[in-house]
C-alpha cells in the first residue's frame, strides 16, 4: 500500500510507524522538489487554484492507485480541490490528528509560549 505524501513537512518517525502498522503502508511517496515547491507555495492572490494545481494532479494521475492512501494538509482551499480530486482518482484522503503541548517560558519578565505538536492518528476526510 502507498501513502502520496501532499503537505509541507516530513514524516516524524510516530507517523512512519502508525502509517505502516494501522494503514499497512509500504511505500511513501514524496512530492518531486518542484511540485513540493507548488504545493508549499499557494499563492494568495490568484482566485482560481485549478491551473496552479494541475501539475500535481498530473503527478498524482501517474503515480498513484485506486485505494492508495493520500496525506493532504495545506492551504484550505488547495486541501479541498486536492481531497475532491484524490477521491475521484479512488483514493483515500487521510490527514494527521495533533495533540497540542504548550509550554511556557518566564523571560526577562516576558511569558514565551512554545507549541509541540504529537502525532495520535491518521484520519479520514
Amino acid at each position: 500500500m502507498n501513502m502520496i505524501l501532499l503537505f509541507s513537512h516530513e514524516l516524524t518517525k510516530e507517523q512512519i510507524d502508525d502509517a505502516q502498522i494501522y494503514l499497512r503502508v509500504n511505500n511513501f511517496i514524496y512530492l518531486p522538489k518542484k511540485l513540493q515547491i507548488i504545493w508549499s507555495n499557494i499563492p494568495p492572490y490568484i482566485d482560481c487554484l485549478n491551473d496552479h494545481l494541475k501539475p500535481v494532479k498530473v503527478f498524482l494521475e501517474q503515480n498513484s492507485r485506486q485505494n492508495d492512501y493520500i496525506l493532504v494538509q495545506g492551504d484550505f482551499g488547495a486541501t479541498y480541490s486536492m481531497i475532491n480530486y484524490s477521491k475521484s482518482l479512488g483514493l483515500i484522503p487521510i490527514y494527521s490528528t495533533n495533540k497540542r503541548i504548550v509550554e511556557e517560558i518566564l523571560d526577562n519578565n516576558n511569558i514565551k509560549k512554545l507549541s509541540f505538536f504529537k502525532h495520535i492518528i491518521f484520519r479520514k476526510y
